[in-house]
C-alpha cells in the first residue's frame, strides 16, 4: 500500500499520533483556518492551508482525502493548499493534512460542512389579526435541516415570546428544478399557538430562524404586523370622503360648462331682433336698385 494512503488511513482511524515518530512532541501543522470544523456556504468557495516548518531541509506536505471530491490542492515544498471552488453540498467531508519532515510524520483533520441558508423566510399569516391563535415559520431553501442546526424564535420587542407554545416542527424536500440532483435542500417550518397578547395588540411579532455550525452563526428575521381594524375603517372612511369630494370638484365645472352650451344653442336657435331685420333691409335694397318701388304721381 501506498505511504501516503496508509498514513491516511491511520490518521483517520486516530491510529496515528500527532508528531508519529517523536514521542511527546506537539503537532508542528500550521493550519489555515485551524478549527477542525469549517462550514462554507453551498456556491461559495474556501482555502484551506497547510504548512510544515522543516529546519534544514524541504518537507513534504499533502492534503488527501477518501472521497473523489477532493477540491484542487497545490502543493509545494512545505506548504499544500486546498481549494474548493463553487461548493456542493458532495463536497462535504473528511480532509486530512499530512506532512513529513525527516523521519517524523505528521497530520491535521479537518472537517468540511457546506450549507446553505439564504434570506427566504415567510411567515403565515401575513398580518396577525384578532382571530389567529396560531402563527407560522418558514425557511426555504436550507440545510442542514438538523434542529440542532436550524431553530426557531418567536420574538415580540427583541425578545421571545413569552407563553408561545411551539406546535410542530415540518420539514419536506423542497421542489426546485434549479438545484442540482445532489443539493437536495429543505423546506422547514414551525408553528406556534399564540398566548393572550392584550389589548392593543403589539405593532408586530417577529419570526427568526438561526442557523449555527461550528465557527459560525447566521440569523434572518421577518416581520408578522398586527392588523388594525379601526385603522383600516378610518382608512376607508378617508377614501369615501375623499371620492365624494373629488366627485363635487368635478360636478362643478360640468355644470358651468354645461350651461354655457345650452346657452350657445338657445342664442343659435334664437336670434336677437337686429339679426333678424338684416333680411329685410337686404330686400328693401334690391328693390330699389331695380327700380320696382312705386313713386309718387307728381
Amino acid at each position: 500500500m501506498d505511504r501516503g494512503l496508509a498514513l491516511l488511513l491511520a490518521g483517520l482511524l486516530g491510529l496515528l499520533p500527532p508528531g508519529h515518530g517523536e514521542q511527546g512532541r506537539a503537532q508542528p501543522l500550521q493550519v489555515e483556518p485551524p478549527e477542525p470544523a469549517v462550514a462554507v456556504a453551498l456556491g461559495a468557495s474556501l482555502q484551506l492551508t497547510c504548512r510544515l516548518p522543516c529546519a534544514g531541509r524541504a518537507a513534504a506536505v499533502q492534503w488527501r482525502g477518501l472521497d473523489t471530491s477532493l477540491g484542487a490542492v497545490q502543493s509545494d515544498a512545505g506548504c499544500s493548499v486546498l481549494t474548493v471552488r463553487n461548493a456542493s453540498l458532495s463536497a462535504a467531508g473528511t480532509r486530512v493534512c499530512v506532512g513529513s519532515c525527516g523521519g517524523l510524520t505528521f497530520q491535521h483533520t479537518v472537517r468540511l460542512l457546506v450549507f446553505a441558508f439564504p434570506d427566504q423566510l415567510t411567515v403565515s399569516p401575513a398580518a396577525l389579526g384578532p382571530a389567529d391563535p396560531e402563527v407560522a415559520c418558514t425557511a426555504h431553501r436550507v440545510t442542514p435541516a438538523d434542529p440542532s442546526a436550524l431553530s426557531f424564535s418567536l420574538l415580540l420587542g427583541g425578545r421571545e415570546l413569552e407563553g408561545a407554545e411551539a406546535l410542530d416542527l415540518e420539514v419536506e424536500v423542497e421542489e426546485d428544478e434549479s438545484q442540482e440532483d445532489d443539493d437536495m435542500l429543505f423546506r422547514v417550518t414551525e408553528r406556534w399557538r399564540l398566548p393572550p397578547l392584550g389589548t392593543p395588540a403589539p405593532p408586530a411579532l417577529h419570526c427568526q430562524a438561526t442557523m449555527r455550525l461550528p465557527g459560525l452563526e447566521l440569523s434572518h428575521r421577518r416581520a408578522i404586523p398586527a392588523s388594525n381594524p379601526a385603522g383600516d375603517q378610518l382608512s376607508a372612511a378617508l377614501w369615501t370622503s375623499s371620492a365624494v369630494l373629488g366627485l363635487l370638484l368635478l360636478a362643478l365645472p360640468t355644470y358651468r360648462l354645461w350651461k354655457r352650451c345650452r346657452h350657445l344653442a338657445e342664442d343659435g336657435a334664437h336670434p336677437p331682433a337686429s339679426l333678424r331685420l338684416l333680411p329685410q333691409v337686404s330686400a328693401w335694397a334690391g328693390l330699389r336698385g331695380t327700380d320696382q318701388v312705386g313713386s309718387s304721381p307728381s
